[in-house]
């Protein structure tokens, strides 16, 4: 299924919108950081891939900004540790445990 990743700067979060609800994964940004701080799939959207597509793109948005990434969410941080090729993204010296 595709979704349209929305980057909601006022709130900090990227979000899905679907179905009346909304995926999200809240962030704090510096200058050239982001730090993805929580993960959130309603109820309903549970066991459909919501949460892993929603990394996926937030992943992407944030290669193509060039910012470096601190992922305090441990499902980030599990994301990441499945699809490896992500940890380019990662700040060095932090181990995706």
């Amino acid at each position: 299924m595709e979704y349209k990743l929305i980057d909601n700067t006022e709130a900090k979060q990227y979000e899905y919108h679907i179905n009346g609800v909304i995926a999200k994964i809240e962030y704090i940004r510096t200058k050239d950081k982001i730090y993805l701080t929580h993960t959130e799939v309603p109820k309903e959207l549970e066991g459909q891939g919501v949460a892993s597509a929603l990394v996926k793109d937030v992943l992407k948005d944030i290669e193509s900004k060039e910012l470096t990434l601190i992922p305090m969410c441990p499902f980030v941080a599990s994301y990441i540790k499945r699809h490896p090729d992500w940890k380019k993204l990662v700040l060095k010296g932090i181990n995706i445990a």
